[in-house]
């Protein structure tokens, strides 16, 4: 961990702060009112719907979709778009909607939504941003739910959860555990692949039959306390996640035969942290995070075909410590400043083992240790120069030392300047348009260091790359939003990405000779994306508690292949998503009725000698949810009402070798169907 970080960081306090220390103000005070140019959702807005938590909240608000944040290693790039008094959730690991999850609805004083940046607020680099605002004190409060999906064909997939939280003075607690199973819905049993062989040989037809699930459990604690003048938070948690997906596939013809797959994926993970908020007078906070978590995983894929048995296994053990202090000052109304260092330690140690037939394979990048020292400073300002325009600006500046050893000995330092700028206008009161420009710098994925594999597909093995530089881009977007009536918004995005860097797939060669798929950088790229988002509730216009929300989304993508130096997209991109959710209030009943449409996606992958499409179809699911009375909850869902049907489609065109050579490539076509299902839950809260 980077000491100087931390140092500058307290520098920083002292220039911007005042000359003497004031009277601290503790976070545990009355909320203040919404700042000019925020938007507030108090409790009566969705009286109606009878919400159980936070997040069913806002889901309820127009023009706004969670983003849950991303899955990096820093804590300053994995923030979403919520906060909870103003302030980002310290864990990491535990997600943001899970979070807000846990927040009972009865606990919530209002929700703000800030579009285009407020003085005082950080937008974490979002252009809209919702601060959810508790109630102060209110005693003791809990939950517990059980939930139960059951599948047609007989499996059950039970789920428990238990929640707490309260004040002793004026310290507070939480505490959570959960646990439960699920089944994967991309395959079942009454499958069906097809091989068609590029050589005239009889197409191979086979009935696969796969169970996955997942099973897991965590447990949450916090609390929180006053310190040295202001409140210290400290949080841990501990999660475990067990994977399988066990598959036999019956060869019908043109020969019968039996084959055998398996994967198996084990996971803990640990975090624990803390951090200390204090107030210097009326206008000047600080704020330090500290946080460690760590990462054990186990994953074993397996194949017997024709009597040949292959077996490939990985152990890797990660760990992340991080360090950060950010100080805020606002003048006045109009105007904010926040500045900050962070400092990250990581550290990833994978051991892989390839056998076929039990003869030990040569595979490059199997046994790597990879550790990185992280760190990053950042200034940012938020100015109102008049009611109209708001202008956000953030400069970050970050810099890494990478270092491998083991199978692959690479060491590389990397420094990036990542600018941003964000201006809002809001010519009418109905009106927005919001502009964005910033550079954008991906993080280098851990895990494209080492070796992979999943044997059951026809992707097999892949080898590690630890020599590769993160994706960067320039990202230009703008955004207008439409305020209708009460209540409805329409929301149009245009963004443009210009990459360096793509990271995409390549070819690499083993020391004996065999080519295997690996992550490498394949150059520059281009994206272009559209999404029009909508909330519409129809009471203006006579149909009272019905509601209509989706988000539309179109991109386009474009890189040079590196294995046929032709224009391609980039791989796994979604050329479309949508969704829409429908819902219908009924208050006088106690009952709210809706159907969620999740649309299906398509997306395609290129290695050197394979072309992959995976499809997944709509997802359709109507629920209806009864509150008898107050904290109690009876809710049904029917996930995927549209199957029996295909649900998932994995397509491959295999070459016999680079695709730049030619050649007809073998076709080969996995399907699978889901079984419907009902899902029940019962929910009871306490106060």
């Amino acid at each position: 961990m980077r000491a100087d970080l931390l140092a500058t960081a307290l520098g920083l306090a002292l220039i911007i702060a005042p000359g003497p220390v004031l009277a601290a103000q503790a976070d545990s005070k009355a909320p203040a009112a919404p700042a000019a140019g925020v938007t507030s959702y108090p409790p009566s807005f969705f009286a109606a719907q009878n919400p159980g938590s936070a997040l069913d909240m806002l889901d309820r608000i127009p023009g706004f979709s969670l983003d849950a944040g991303s899955n990096v290693r820093g804590f300053e790039g994995a923030a979403g778009n919520a906060l909870i008094n103003g302030q980002r959730p310290s864990s990491k690991s535990d997600s943001l909607d899970q979070v807000l999850q846990r927040i009972p609805a009865a606990q919530v004083e209002r929700i703000d939504i800030i579009r285009g940046g407020a003085p005082g607020v950080d937008m974490q680099g979002k252009t809209v941003i919702a601060n959810v605002i508790l109630r102060q004190g209110g005693g003791a409060r809990g939950l517990w739910s059980a939930s139960n999906y059951r599948l047609s064909n007989g499996r059950d997939f039970i789920s428990l959860r238990a929640e707490g939280s309260g004040a002793i003075g004026d310290r507070t607690w939480e505490l959570s555990v959960h646990g439960g199973a699920n089944p994967d819905d991309g395959v079942s049993t009454g499958g069906r692949g097809v091989t068609i062989f590029a050589d005239g040989r009889p197409s191979q037809i086979s009935q696969l039959n796969s169970e996955g699930q997942q099973v897991e459990g965590s447990a949450t604690a916090a609390g929180e306390t006053p310190l040295a003048g202001g409140r210290l938070r400290l949080n841990g948690r501990i999660s475990r996640d067990k994977y399988h997906d066990p598959e036999t596939d019956r060869v019908l013809s043109p020969t019968p035969d039996i084959q055998h797959f398996g994967y198996a994926q084990h996971t803990t993970d640990t975090e624990v942290g803390g951090r200390f908020t204090r107030a210097f007078g009326a206008n000047t906070d600080i704020e330090l995070v500290g946080l460690r978590t760590t990462r054990d995983c186990d994953t074993d894929s397996t194949s017997n075909i024709d009597g040949s048995a292959s077996d490939f296994f990985n152990r890797s053990a990660s760990s992340e410590a991080i360090l950060r202090g950010v100080i805020k000052r606002r003048f006045g109304e109009k105007l904010s400043l926040e500045a900050g260092a962070e400092g990250a330690d990581n550290r990833l140690d994978s051991r892989t083992r390839y056998l076929v037939d039990t003869v030990a394979q040569v595979l490059p990048a199997a046994n790597v240790r990879v550790t990185e020292k992280r760190s990053e400073v950042f200034t940012k300002a938020t100015w109102r120069p008049a009611a109209k325009w708001t202008i956000d600006a953030a400069l970050r500046y970050e810099s890494s030392d990478i270092a491998s050893s083991g199978d692959a000995a690479v060491a590389k330092s990397l420094a990036f300047a990542k600018p941003r700028l964000a201006v809002s206008w809001t010519p009418v009161a109905a009106t927005q348009l919001r502009l964005r420009f910033e550079r954008e710098v991906g993080q280098l994925d851990f895990n494209d260091f080492v070796a992979s594999s999943n044997l059951t597909n026809s992707l097999g093995v892949t080898a590690g790359n630890p020599n590769l530089n993160p994706e960067q881009d320039w990202v230009s977007e703008a955004a207008i939003e439409q305020q209708l009536w009460k209540g409805a918004s329409l929301v149009f995005t245009a963004r443009h990405f210009e990459i360096t860097d793509v990271v995409d797939r390549g070819p690499v060669f083993a020391s004996n000779g065999t080519v295997f798929d690996r992550p490498t950088n394949i150059g520059a790229g281009k994206k272009d994306a559209l999404i029009l988002d909508f909330t519409l509730p129809f009471d203006a216009l006579g149909w009272k508690g019905a509601l209509l929300k989706g988000e539309l989304s179109r991109r386009w993508t474009e890189v040079t292949d590196p294995t046929t130096g032709q224009k391609r997209p980039i791989s796994f991109t979604h050329p479309s998503d949508w969704n829409l959710s429908f819902s219908q209030d009924l208050p006088q009943r106690h009952l709210n009725l809706g159907v969620d449409v999740y649309g299906g996606f398509s997306q395609t992958s290129y290695r050197f000698n394979l072309i992959e499409t995976a499809k997944l179809r709509t997802y359709v699911r109507p629920y209806a949810e009864w509150t008898p009375k107050p904290g109690l909850s009876l809710r049904a869902e029917l996930p995927l009402v549209t199957a029996p049907q295909t649900r998932f489609r994995d397509d491959f065109q295999i070459f016999p070798g680079p695709r730049s050579a030619g050649g007809r490539p073998d076709i080969s076509d996995r399907v699978f169907p889901f079984p419907r299902g009902l899902y029940l839950r019962i929910r009871q809260q306490f106060n």
